[in-house]
């Protein structure tokens, strides 16, 4: 008897689409069509568009990657992150900018990092060194590099600009591997940059951590900490949305090959048009939260080496192998067994 894996992903991580607004800004000012890239990307032109829109963060992920091949840019993240004002990060950045010392500056961007994008954690330490590191809960960081180098410069552009540039961070360390630096990352960063490494980071002395940030203003800061914190509330009742739900019933009826619009609706005690006005409100429909679904599970389950193959496909409601193997190479480019080996290669 087959067994179900215990403990499935949370609903599919968004971002507030920042990062991929700015790479397409980029590539309109090239002259090049956005269309097929955000097609590639799984965005459409509309969620582009609309700033109040949420993206899927490994959809933004994609995209830097797209447009770092359209523009022929193999350091279009760290050229990326020099380039944009830091105010348009928003709220986060403002909590930062108003905070007393530079170490409550970072606290705050750990805590509500999840604000701008839920697939991202920032780690901070503080030990004999400042620590802020990037973690990766929910998506698969082999397929990034100009996303987590865009992180990672625009973090220390904030620090140089809370304090007046008076930091000089000791070392970078990047997961993915590169064979040469360019003068001008290099000159930018500052530092020695390890590649290879097994973290996501950037370390500075841990003296960093007391100096004040230039114009904080206390009165502003607890205000914004307020929002703050109301802002991280919403996020999370948003992750309990009729999508979530939706994502949940799934989770359980996939593998019975029951993971259809009419069970999932009465599950939720919805008739099929309440529960399809429901997801509209949300901006989605059942077959995108159906695949999205899909596409994050396998990806999860492929990572699981000793899970066959038939077995990942009876997981997501395939009858057959071959159903399977074509939608994944649909979405990714590279059959099932393709993506595992790339993975663990890794």
């Amino acid at each position: 008897m087959r067994k179900k894996l215990t403990g499935r992903l949370s609903s599919i991580p968004t971002a507030t689409g920042g990062i991929a607004r700015l790479a397409c800004a980029r590539l309109r000012k090239a002259g090049k069509d956005l269309k097929p890239v955000l097609a590639d990307a799984g965005l459409a032109i509309h969620g582009i568009e609309n700033l109040d829109c949420r993206v899927k963060a490994e959809s933004q992920i994609k995209i830097l990657e797209l447009a770092a091949t359209e523009l022929h840019d193999e350091y279009f993240g760290f050229r990326l992150a020099q380039e944009f004002e830091l105010g348009e990060i928003g709220l986060v950045y403002y909590v930062m900018a108003s905070s007393d010392r530079l170490v409550d500056a970072l606290r705050s961007a750990e805590r509500y990092c999840a604000i701008n994008n839920e697939g991202i954690r920032i780690r901070l330490s503080i030990n004999t060194a400042v620590t802020i590191g990037l973690e990766y809960p929910t998506l698969d960081r082999g397929t990034d590099r100009h996303h987590t180098e865009f992180w990672l410069v625009t973090l220390l552009r904030i620090c140089r600009a809370l304090t007046g540039g008076r930091v000089a961070p000791r070392q970078v360390k990047l997961r993915h591997l590169r064979t040469h630096i360019p003068n001008d990352v290099r000159t930018h960063l500052g530092c020695m940059i390890t590649y290879a490494a097994d973290t996501d980071e950037i370390l500075f002395p841990k003296s960093i951590g007391s100096l004040p940030v230039i114009g904080a203003e206390v009165h502003l800061n607890k205000l914004l900490l307020k929002y703050a914190d109301e802002a991280l509330g919403q996020r999370k009742k948003l992750r309990a949305s009729i999508r979530s739900q939706v994502e949940d019933q799934l989770a359980q009826l996939l593998p019975n090959g029951k993971g259809n619009v009419l069970e999932v609706a009465r599950r939720l005690g919805m008739s099929r048009r309440t529960f399809a006005r429901a997801l509209s409100e949300e901006g989605a429909t059942f077959s995108a939260v159906l695949t999205d679904l899909r596409q994050a599970l396998a990806r999860h389950y492929l990572r699981e080496e000793q899970l066959p193959i038939s077995e990942i496909a009876w997981l997501l409601g395939y009858r057959e192998v071959s159903s399977f193997t074509h939608a994944f190479t649909n979405w990714t480019g590279l059959t099932p067994r393709e993506f595992r080996a790339s993975n663990s290669v890794r």
